[in-house]
């Protein structure tokens, strides 16, 4: 699939009808989704390769995965809402993507790849944890994943902790329009990498 193609689709994927401050619910924009979802294509190849996306929201990730070959691919994110949304959109995008509506410290069941844009930690210090906890703990191969900046040091050590081998970090475009009702500009610009970890050798 095309680039320009991949984008298309993934623009289609709603955001959050009631995006929730306290769960950083933001949509994960799409170049930077393209973006990843185009490294772990070139890195790992993600055609008939399984693929979990932690705190799915409304599945973007999970969705871009299944277009490019993934499978099977699976969803997992505390907001029934949200589930439900990325249900209809994988549907309507001819997809199968399998959504359960759970926390993230609740997923269980390992892939090859993980993908993931958590919390950044910006309403709740150490949201993100979790999520890198349960990532490095279900990957099998790979994760891709966003993050702020000022987090390297401690995702570096995770995954120096783990046994894993980081990859690939490097900024991406990151701008985030206002969502929350304490937003007080209209888009704000974040300092966001996106990760690249081999957490078991190729």
């Amino acid at each position: 699939m095309r680039p320009s193609e991949l984008a298309r689709r993934l623009e289609r994927v709603p955001g959050f009808p009631h995006p929730d401050p306290s769960r950083e619910q933001v949509v994960t924009p799409t170049p930077a989704a393209a973006r990843l979802l185009a490294l772990a294509d070139r890195t790992d190849g993600l055609a008939g390769r399984s693929v979990l996306d932690l705190g799915c929201g409304t599945g973007r990730l999970a969705i871009g995965a299944a277009l490019l070959g993934a499978t099977p691919v699976r969803g997992v994110d505390a907001d029934a809402e949200a589930i439900h949304l990325a249900r209809a959109t994988a549907a309507a995008e001819s997809v199968a993507v399998e959504f359960t509506a759970a926390d993230v410290g609740e997923a269980d069941e390992a892939a090859e790849i993980v993908v993931m844009n958590p919390p950044f930690g910006a309403q709740r210090r150490h949201a993100d944890r979790p999520f890198w906890e349960r990532a490095f703990a279900l990957a099998e191969r790979s994760v891709y994943a966003f993050a702020l900046a000022e987090s390297r040091t401690f995702i570096a050590r995770r995954a120096v902790a783990r046994g894993a081998k980081v990859v690939e970090v490097a900024p991406v475009p990151w701008s985030l329009p206002r969502t929350f009702p304490h937003h007080a500009r209209a888009r704000v610009e974040l300092a966001v990498d996106l990760w690249a970890i081999r957490t078991q050798p190729p």
